[in-house]
């Protein structure tokens, strides 16, 4: 290929331009949908007179699922502003690190996270950066918090004393509007895509989710999630239920306990504080058919999503 053609094909290139310009009418005609690749907000130092609120997204990549055994090989954390109304103002920091663990990387886990044995070789997580990175947190979110968070506090006490959300469990997606829960699904659903499974880039695209309006209020996700994790809750344990009436129980919206953690071997679930009496009362008539004690417990984002709960 002599110069001349070389350079014909460099400017047939499109410009971004160019592309956004296609993009918009390509949706114009109703006939297609088109999905942006997510560029990350810039962070940008909080002024040196901030007393604003600050906010915390966390995620952690693992060797397993298992929190009490499993090593952490990645954390990742954004740092951002929120103002009294409850509205993301800026992104003020980025925190990554690689973690070697003491067993080599499964290969699943490989294969879903894209980290090989290679990345993490030498490296080891500054507990003391990450303690201040946190420090000033009013909360701290995770999009799968029961998972994040058992072993943030495994790695650190300072996440043991904040507030938590969740925004894959916290706010009801599909009432909302949207295709199902996953992070993919949500963002894809507000117009992007992003290099999933890798926890920096999950930071990232979760500020842009927690940024978009909610169609059904205008307000933002962040907003309504943060009401969410104000709430208080009851977590209702369904011991000893009948076998049988599993299905009803699962229907419901319970969920399984297999007791390896440490706390019932039981169907569980968690309701807002005004719907306690009105669960227990669907669980003596509907399930144990007969006045019996349930165990419950109050919880709210101090010690929900924790071994504690």
């Amino acid at each position: 290929m002599n110069i001349h053609a070389q350079t014909t094909i460099a400017q047939a290139q499109p410009t971004s331009d160019d592309a956004e310009s296609l993009a918009r009418h390509l949706e114009a005609t109703g006939y297609y949908k088109i999905l942006r690749r997510l560029i990350p907000r810039t962070a940008t130092p909080a002024p040196a007179d901030y007393t604003g609120k600050i906010g915390v997204i966390v995620d952690f990549e693992t060797t397993g699922l298992d929190p009490a055994k499993d090593e952490i090989i990645e954390v990742a954390m954004i740092k951002f502003r929120y103002s009294a109304t409850d509205e993301i103002t800026g992104v003020s920091g980025v925190f990554q690190s690689y973690n070697e663990p003491s067993i080599p990387i499964p290969a699943l886990v490989t294969d879903l996270t894209g980290i090989t044995n290679e990345m993490v070789a030498g490296h080891r997580i500054d507990i003391a950066s990450v303690q201040a990175f946190v420090a000033d947190a009013n909360i701290v979110i995770a999009h799968n918090a029961g998972f994040d968070r058992k072993f943030a506090e495994r790695l650190s006490p300072v996440f043991e004393h904040k507030h938590w959300a969740c925004t894959q469990t916290e706010i009801d997606w599909r009432k909302q509007g949207f295709g199902g829960a996953k992070l993919g699904y949500l963002l894809a659903d507000i117009g992007y895509f992003h290099n999933a499974h890798r926890a920096i880039d999950d930071c990232h695209a979760l500020v842009e989710v927690l940024c978009h309006p909610l169609p059904a209020t205008a307000r933002s996700v962040f907003a309504e999630l943060i009401d969410c994790a104000r709430r208080t809750t009851v977590r209702i344990w369904a011991q000893r239920s009948p076998f049988d009436l599993k299905d009803a129980l699962k229907a419901r919206g319970y969920r399984w306990n297999d007791g390896t953690d440490g706390r019932p071997k039981s169907w569980f679930i968690d309701v807002d504080e005004d719907k306690r009496d009105a669960e227990l009362s669907f669980l003596k008539k509907e399930i144990y058919q007969r006045e019996v004690h349930i165990g419950c417990r109050a919880m709210t984002a101090l010690d929900r999503f924790s071994n504690r709960a």
